[in-house]
């Protein structure tokens, strides 16, 4: 999963909007993933078992939070970037069992949203 989230970042950092600028701010792209201890996908494994597969199930949530003010040309655009990033990367899985993948980009109305770092400087010099 680090490998993935090293991937989907730096194609997050590739992504242009109309102007040619970048989207994601370098300083300000996190990517993290983590497991979910409980789940349940689809009816259990037995039409993966009917199709010759193992019958159990994967899936990966992905979800992008982008901050308001990019057009939806833009924000499909970045997702259609990541989505590409991964479709390859699990490729080889989808060659061995059955798996789902969900692509999500949330732009809304933070309720609160402040942030504080030393990393951006980092990449802001004019």
């Amino acid at each position: 999963m680090t490998i993935l989230c090293r991937q989907m970042a730096d194609a997050m950092l590739t992504v242009k909007d109309e102007e040619g600028k970048q989207v994601f701010p370098t300083g300000g792209t996190r990517v993290l993933a983590y497991p979910a201890p409980h789940y349940a996908v689809a009816d259990g494994g037995a039409a993966g078992l009917a199709a010759g597969g193992a019958g159990d199930y994967a899936f990966v949530y992905l979800n992008v939070r982008m901050g308001r003010g990019r057009s939806e040309a833009t924000q499909q655009r970045a997702g259609q970037i990541l989505l590409e990033v991964a479709k390859a990367f699990f490729a080889p899985v989808m060659a061995q069992r059955h798996i789902g993948i969900t692509l999500q980009i949330d732009v809304g109305a933070e309720v609160f949203d402040a942030k504080h770092s030393n990393i951006h400087p980092l990449f802001n010099k004019a």
